[in-house]
């Protein structure tokens, strides 16, 4: 799905989708919520995509939705249940996308980030930030809970009492507290922003793509499992691992004192 309010590039590996939309500091409207999964799901069936960066165009990383019919009154309500699939269908996409992705992701933090901006940072692997970014969990201000699941990513990352009272007060948090409470695992000047990520996605790019994925996957699901059923999951990703070329290519380039070139297969 086409959308001239995204941009999406792919090269050396690397797939970046911006949100390009800087007018209105890169809300969601219309239908970029289903353009931006679909821009998801397709970096994750190219098999010559192993690393995805997000990012927004201008000022702002992204504002999260457009609340102009908020702020105007003429919003139209509707049912429950309405509610419901209507998040399901167009909002709830991303997340699921995203967790779909077992490639890296890493946030770009260039600027503000909103409410569901901020939810958008936070269903990424690793972000990181410019200085002169600043990030909000703006839903309390609307007079709403999370809606993009903050509320799962969040406690994942800073821990359940630092993100509720994230969530709770709606403050502003700027790119040094970010950098001390785990938020962002690295801050820097924003005219070095595009290039430090970059660097870092072209590292983990040429990097093996069938042992990072299942890094991934691991690292997650061992999050919802005992030891020992995370040790047996293990054990079936080293069965598959050991039968993959990249496997012979690692060892193989370490004793020739050459860097690897490692193919995905």
């Amino acid at each position: 799905m086409e959308t001239k309010d995204i941009l999406y590039t792919r090269q050396d590996g690397i797939a970046t989708i911006k949100l390009n939309r800087p007018h209105a500091r890169n809300a969601f409207a219309g239908d970029m919520m289903a353009a931006f999964a679909a821009l998801v799901d397709d970096a994750r069936l190219d098999d010559e995509v192993r690393v995805v960066v997000i990012t927004g165009q201008g000022a702002a990383f992204c504002a999260g939705a457009d609340v102009k019919a908020l702020a105007t009154g003429n919003l139209q309500r509707s049912t429950p249940a309405q509610t419901r699939n209507n998040w399901r269908n167009t909002t709830h996409k991303i997340p699921r996308a995203l967790q779909a992705l077992d490639k890296p992701c890493i946030a770009a933090i260039n600027g503000y980030a909103v409410g569901w901006g901020m939810d958008l940072a936070s269903m990424c692997d690793i972000r990181f930030a410019a200085d002169t970014a600043k990030v909000c969990m703006g839903y309390v201000r609307m007079g709403v809970a999370p809606g993009g699941g903050g509320c799962y990513f969040l406690p994942r990352i800073v821990g359940m009492a630092r993100a509720l009272e994230l969530i709770w007060t709606g403050r502003w948090v700027d790119a040094q507290e970010m950098l001390e409470i785990g938020y962002v695992s690295k801050v820097v000047p924003l005219d070095e922003l595009h290039a430090v990520t970059w660097q870092f996605a072209q590292e983990l790019a040429k990097g093996p793509p069938v042992g990072i994925q299942y890094a991934k996957r691991l690292a997650y699901r061992s999050q919802d499992l005992d030891l020992n059923a995370a040790l047996e999951m293990n054990e079936l990703v080293k069965v598959i691992n050991w039968t993959t070329e990249d496997s012979i290519e690692g060892p193989r380039a370490f004793a020739e004192r050459r860097p690897p070139d490692f193919k995905g297969r």
